[in-house]
């Protein structure tokens, strides 16, 4: 099983490092990009949906034990956007269901499977991050999705999905030894389904 508690501390740790090595800013300094800083924001970004890829796959796991779940639950929940939606769907349906994040984790807990696997694969970016009137910085990341769900009884189903992944970049203020310091910080938006295959 993962060990989801050396998994938190290695994204946690991530974080720590990206802001000291360079990714934080005084607030005198300017609210554009540069370059290397765009780099590392795209390397947190990427980091952060594979992550959420690996919670997810936690979550669904029906020998995930329901403490842990909820917990690894509560640590994906921080790297969304407050009102973010997960799209859901379905070769046996047209329609395409969104969900508050919180909610699509309960139903993926709730799955009527014994044995459910999801693999994320093919990460990357589609757009490219662009500035917004309000300052942030907006992007696209697709991802693949390898969904497979078996019973005893002989209930088994398969697909693929194709999902696009809102990135925000904003600036946040924190106070480090009396000093107001803005960083850049990376939250995932909704998570909308282009395409599903068998």
């Amino acid at each position: 099983m993962i060990n989801t508690t050396n998994m938190l501390k290695y994204s946690f740790l991530l974080s720590v490092i990206l802001v000291v090595a360079g990714v934080s800013e005084t607030v005198a300094q300017s609210a554009e990009i540069s370059p290397q800083r765009k780099q590392a924001i795209d390397s947190l970004a990427l980091e952060k949906v594979r992550d959420l890829s690996k919670y997810i796959s936690i979550i669904g796991n029906k020998e995930t034990p329901f403490s842990e779940a909820q917990r690894v639950m509560d640590r994906a929940d921080e790297l969304f956007a407050e009102g973010a939606e997960m799209g859901v769907s379905s070769l046996n349906r047209e329609e395409i269901d969104y969900y508050t994040i919180r909610k699509y984790f309960e139903r993926l807990m709730a799955l009527n499977y014994d044995r459910v696997n999801i693999q994320w694969y093919d990460i990357h970016y589609i757009s490219d991050l662009e500035r917004q009137p309000d300052g942030r910085y907006v992007g696209v990341v697709t991802v693949y999705q390898r969904f497979e769900g078996e019973s005893d009884d002989g209930l088994n189903y398969k697909d693929t999905t194709k999902k696009d992944i809102t990135i925000y970049v904003e600036r946040k203020k924190t106070q480090i030894q009396g000093r107001t310091i803005e960083f850049w910080d990376v939250l995932l938006g909704d998570i909308r389904v282009t395409e599903t295959t068998a």
